[in-house]
């Protein structure tokens, strides 16, 4: 299993310039599970040049949109083919339990085939203007593609923005969290056994810090896809903004659960529940916060912490309910808040500490916590924290609700619990969330609904055909006659 591994440019596999590499582990067991390049800006250099040359070659130039998405759909069904196999990978290098990874691995074919659909589909219009005038529009793509992938879903989310770039005619160069990027090369195998042009998919690897910065910073890059923290974020955007090229930001969240009286009290606790464990947790967007009505507040809680009780903590390969941290900068984060919790007096109505169990000895597990009596406005209930934490808060009616649905600089996703259905659309017609879910909370993936962020949750959508728009720039063209 430790092998060491080449990055993919232009077609070929290569060692990065630096001759250094990285060494990437198992968040279960701290084991060395393979090595990768340590890319430095020489080979982001040459990645885009290549990226470049093949977007403006005539071969490129004349690949059939049709074709394109025959490729798309090809990389699917090999995607599905080795399902055992990557979700294995993404499990050993993330943590995450293999039935997550297992999804992912579906959720990431399932991009390709919808994009595949989406390829010879995007389509102009004519405009009147007037007589004598034959004016009309086009989509075409931006051009070279970075994308700057993070480490709590590296496949899906690789999937999801490259075959969306691919599927508009674009070439992407890619950069993969160093701490998870072997399913990412993995998607590279599989992408070389199929006709896509050479150049088309380009893949470095490296730190975020070295090879991440110099495709931020890069002037010919056409576009930059970026999922991550707000920090890391706002970081690439003032990258960016020095060549004026566009981005997209997928940030953090604090997203809440808003839970009415007259909700259905099973569903409602199963999917809070599913919605702060899955990954540990490490997700963006999470349900981290559980704002519920007074009336229910007492017995709903004692069912999320009975159904918490249950939950078993382990290797993510043994099909855990909770697997992992990713490392132990990631945990001590986590514990970083739980110390200021405690000083903000808030109430551990269960975890709140690290797994010991026989077994997890040598990996970051963290049980988890539900935290009540915050105030609103705390730190603790305000910020990401990453990992498998809820916090509680009550409320009286439904302005109060929405009020603290908002009351955070984030905007990402919101559940609502109501059997009411005139309440349901006027509370999300009020929170400034970029996904709301009405007595659900993630619709399974869905691959095909925009996703993205108000505020400092980013902006700009991922996902479904609204992401098609990101890769393309429109040309209007005016014809006298």
């Amino acid at each position: 299993m430790n092998e060491k591994r080449l990055m993919y440019i232009n077609g070929e596999w290569v060692e990065s310039v630096s001759k250094e590499v990285i060494e990437t582990k198992n968040p279960a067991t701290g084991e060395v599970i393979g090595s990768i390049p340590r890319g430095v800006a020489e080979d982001v250099e040459y990645a885009v040049k290549v990226a470049r040359e093949t977007f403006e070659s005539e071969e490129w130039h004349t690949f059939a949109p049709i074709n394109r998405g025959r490729i798309l759909y090809k990389i699917s069904e090999e995607l599905l083919k080795e399902k055992e196999e990557i979700a294995r990978l993404e499990t050993l290098d993330t943590g995450k339990p293999i039935s997550q990874a297992r999804k992912d691995v579906e959720a990431a074919a399932l991009y390709f085939e919808y994009y595949a659909g989406a390829a010879d589909k995007m389509f102009g219009e004519t405009i009147p203007i007037q007589a004598g005038i034959l004016n009309y529009t086009l989509r075409e793509p931006v051009g070279v593609t970075g994308h700057i992938i993070p480490w709590n879903y590296p496949l899906q989310i690789l999937s999801r923005s490259t075959a969306a770039a691919i599927a508009t005619g674009n070439t992407v160069v890619a950069k993969p969290a160093e701490d998870t990027p072997l399913t990412a090369l993995k998607l590279a195998e599989i992408i070389d056994r199929t006709k896509l042009p050479k150049g088309v998919f380009n893949l470095v690897t490296g730190y975020g810090k070295e090879a991440g910065l110099a495709l931020a910073n890069h002037p010919d890059i056409d576009h930059i896809t970026f999922t991550g923290s707000v920090q890391t974020g706002s970081a690439v955007m003032s990258s960016a903004a020095k060549n004026i090229t566009p981005v997209t930001l997928e940030l953090g969240g604090k997203s809440p659960n808003i839970v009415f009286e007259d909700c259905d009290q099973e569903d409602a606790v199963e999917w809070v529940l599913r919605s702060i464990i899955q990954n540990a947790g490490q997700t963006c967007s999470a349900g981290s916060r559980l704002i519920i009505h007074e009336s229910i507040k007492d017995e709903f809680v004692q069912k999320l912490v009975r159904k918490i009780e249950k939950l078993t903590i382990g290797h993510g390969i043994d099909d855990s309910d909770i697997g992992p941290i990713l490392n132990e900068n990631q945990y001590n984060r986590i514990e970083k808040f739980m110390e200021i919790a405690r000083k903000e007096n808030a109430d551990f109505l269960i975890g709140g500490e690290r797994a010991t169990d026989k077994g997890l000895e040598n990996g970051f597990f963290f049980k988890p916590t539900v935290l009540d009596n915050l105030q609103a406005d705390s730190y603790v209930a305000q910020e990401e924290i990453f990992g498998p934490v809820v916090c509680v808060f009550t409320f009286k009616d439904e302005e109060e609700a929405i009020r603290l649905a908002n009351g955070t600089e984030y905007g990402l996703v919101t559940g609502i619990w109501t059997k009411d259905g005139a309440r349901s659309h006027r509370v999300a017609s009020k929170v400034r969330a970029g996904q709301i879910f009405i007595n659900n909370y993630g619709a399974g993936g869905g691959v095909q609904m925009p996703f993205g962020g108000f505020k400092k949750s980013g902006f700009g959508r991922e996902k479904g055909i609204e992401a098609l728009r990101n890769y393309t720039a429109l040309k209007n063209i005016a014809l006298k006659y």
